[in-house]
This record gives C-alpha cells, structure tokens and sequence, in this order.
C-alpha cells in the first residue's frame, strides 16, 4: 500500500468533517478506515430530527445530516475503506505512523501515514458495568441497541419498557418506543438530576407523560428467562439504596442509558495520554495530543451533546493535521498553558494551550459537576482574572462553551496556568 499523509479512524460525522476539512487545506493523500458497513457512524440510526442546526441552519434527520459530509468527501474524492477494522496504532518515533488494519477484500492492512486523527467515537456503558443485580435475562439492551433494532431492523425490543439513565438516547428512545406502540412505565435516574438536553425531557418523556424518577436505580432484576419486572428504589446523597423505597414495576424490557465511553483502546496502544475524566485524549489548542501528529475529534475526545459540535470540531481537528503536514505554526515558545477546572468545572478541552500556536480566539468546551443556578465562570491567568459569564442556570447535561483571547495571555509566563472556575448564587450579568 502506498504512504499517507493522513489517515482518519473513523468515517462518522467527526471522520467526515476532519477529513473534508484537511483536503480543502491542501492535503492530497487521505484515507477514512469505517469498520461499519457505510460511512455515516451513529447518525444512521438516528431518524429523529433535531440536527444540523448550528451547522446548516435548518432542521435534519440523522441520515439527512449524514449524507450532506458524505456527498462532499466523494465530491472531493476522500477514499473511505468500509468494513475495515483497526487493529493496532504504532508511532516508532520517525514521525511515520504504522496502521495495522482488517478487511475481507484486502485481508491484512499495513499502512503508514505521517498525521493520524482518532474519530472512532464512543460505545454504551453496558450492564456489566453497572452491577444490577438478578440472572441474565433477555430483554436487557443499551438505549443505542434498541435505536438500532427499531429504525434500522424494524424490530421491537418489548412492549412494557423501563429506561434506565436519563441520557439523551435513553430520552429520544422513550418517545421512539411510544409512537410504535410500546408503554414506557418509567425513566429512573440514579442522580437528582437528568444528564440529557432539556428540550429532550420536555419533548421526550413531559409531552408523553412518561414519568422521570430521579435519584433512583435499578435494585433487582426480575426474571430468568425473560425480564419480568424490576425494583427501583430511592437512592441517598451517597446513591446508595434506601431501605423500604423499593417498589416494583411489570415490564419485559429494561434499556440502559447510562452514559457513553469513548472508544480509545486504538489511542492507549499508540500511547495517547488520556484523562481520567472524560476517558479521551488529552489535547492542546490544536486538537492534537501529547504523540506528535495525531490529532483527536469527536466522541472519542469527550461525549458532545450536537454534532453540530462534533462536526465543528472535527474540521478544527483537520485543519490543524493540514498545518502541522505543511510544518506551519510549530510550537516556537515550546511551552503549554494548562488549564485548570475548579469549584464545579469537571473538565475542560482543550487542557492545555500554547499561546503563540494559538489563533486569536480558542473555543474552550467545558462541562459542570452539579446543577447550579445564578452562576459566574470566571477566567484567571494567574491570579489575574481575565474573562467572566454569567449563567442563569448550568447544568451537567449541557456542555457550556466560552472563548479565549490570544490577548489576553499575552503577558504568560511557562509557570502559569489557566484557572477556569464557578460560583453559584452570582445575580447579574457580565
């Protein structure tokens, strides 16, 4: 096989905007790896609307927003290998990347390229990981599983459902099972809060009356050979069960939505640093990660609530793999700013900046730990503070955004750090 320039893991929405974004820059040798069937990724399955927004100012399906990126890379004759499966990621050091990859048509891959984006996305947290108790029964699927079985097999899972985690898939599926025909009896949550969009809860589980249990989980199982019922109960401030809240409900599905891992087994062989929040790279105002050339998009870098985002993202992550193959806006200073969450911030991305690498602005993505209301952000380099927001109210569910100054880290010095933090109860605006 002949050399890359650049090859993307991934041909979902992220795979697709990187790679579309790097051949407008100039790159000629690209080559998108789907282990999938068609390109596309996870919107495939999406059929519900609500996309592409921010992006083309207009309301799409998944499949709508999908075929406008994968329309363009054809347009502009980005090869994309289907039904080829990653094995192995290698840098030896040289600045050439070694790609170990699988299909039936070619047999074994050995590929190189000199620039890698990661864009595999994220999985479903599975049962296993969640420790419900009882035996294992059919009729127990992630919330993505059933969005698969339902739009694209046309089968249902079960009539009487109970969802497990408010999550965004676990919301969009409680509407989608209740317009085929199926009785949603209830959506437990194990934290006092929902961890999916508002407008989800208000159009998902409010418009249908479908009940929203909060600070509750999932205590036993019913069932040997096909799910029966489940106990929820109430759960403590430390999500422990609370004795004698334990009630039970009849039903022959239980989905779990309770949350998404990005998919970064590829990025730990190749040495990729990860975070121990978000399971994603760690990166720089350029996307890129602590191996130099390989830059990370998408769900695979941290869970996004839009793939308005991702998409935006994702071409950022393109643009920036197009610059560092031109050996343009190296690191001249050769020293990174981290940025640091505090008081109610969980993460951020990027976690560091260069500031000479750095545009005039950097979008900064952000999630909180805890619902707050009435709350200032506050940007400080040093002990100096150089940015505030105003929120009327935040909340874990939804990722915030603020921009940053080149400006204004103008005077940085390799011993400061970039401290973003939040206090509640703030009235005013900023």
């Amino acid at each position: 096989m002949k050399p890359y320039d650049l090859i993307v893991i991934g041909g979902g929405p992220a795979g697709l905007a990187a790679a579309i974004s790097a051949r407008e820059a100039g790159v000629k040798e690209i080559l998108i790896l789907e282990r999938d069937n068609e390109p596309g990724g996870i919107l495939n399955q999406c059929i519900h609307n609500g996309f592409g927004l921010h992006t083309f100012g207009e309301e799409l399906t998944g499949p709508e927003y999908a075929i406008r990126f994968i329309e363009q890379a054809k347009a502009l004759q980005i090869p994309c290998k289907l039904n080829t499966m990653v094995l192995d990621l290698q840098d030896d050091g040289s600045g050439v990347k070694q790609v170990t990859a699988m299909n039936r048509q070619d047999g074994l891959l050995e590929l190189t390229a000199r620039c890698i984006i990661l864009a595999m996305g994220c999985r479903e947290r599975p049962r296993g990981a969640l420790n419900i108790p009882g035996f294992r029964p059919a009729g127990v699927y992630t919330a993505g599983t059933a969005q698969r079985l339902v739009n694209m097999e046309g089968r249902m899972p079960g009539k009487e459902i109970v969802i497990l985690g408010s999550g965004d898939i676990g919301l969009i599926m409680a509407r989608r099972l209740t317009l085929e025909g199926a009785k949603v009896k209830a959506v437990a949550e194990l934290m006092p809060y929902s961890g999916g969009l508002a407008r989800n809860i208000v159009q998902c589980l409010e418009d249908y009356q479908i009940p929203l249990l909060l600070s509750h989980t999932v205590t036993d199982l019913h069932g040997k050979d096909r799910v029966t019922g489940v106990t929820l109960s109430q759960v403590d401030a430390n999500s422990r069960p609370i004795p004698g809240t334990e009630q039970e409900i009849s039903c022959d599905t239980l989905l779990l939505s309770c949350g998404l891992l990005p998919e970064n087994e590829l990025s730990d062989k190749l040495g990729v640093s990860l975070s121990p929040v978000t399971g994603g790279p760690e990166v720089n105002e350029s996307l890129e990660t602590n191996v130099p050339g390989v830059f990370a998009c998408g769900n695979v870098l941290h869970v996004h609530d839009l793939v308005d985002y991702v998409s935006e993202e994702a071409a950022r992550a393109g643009l920036h793999a197009a610059q560092y193959l031109k050996e343009k806006k190296r690191d001249s200073r050769d020293f990174s700013l981290p940025i640091c969450p505090k008081d109610g911030i969980r993460y951020t991305v990027p976690q560091t900046v260069r500031p000479d690498c750095m545009d005039d602005t950097l979008l900064v993505r952000f999630r909180v730990g805890a619902v707050y209301s009435d709350c200032r952000i506050f940007v400080s380099l040093g002990d100096t503070c150089i940015q505030t927001l105003y929120k009327k109210k935040i909340a874990p569910g939804e990722m915030q955004q603020l921009t940053l100054k080149k400006a204004d880290l103008a005077a940085a010095s390799p011993s400061d750090s970039i401290i973003i933090r939040l206090e509640e109860n703030v009235h005013g605006n900023a």
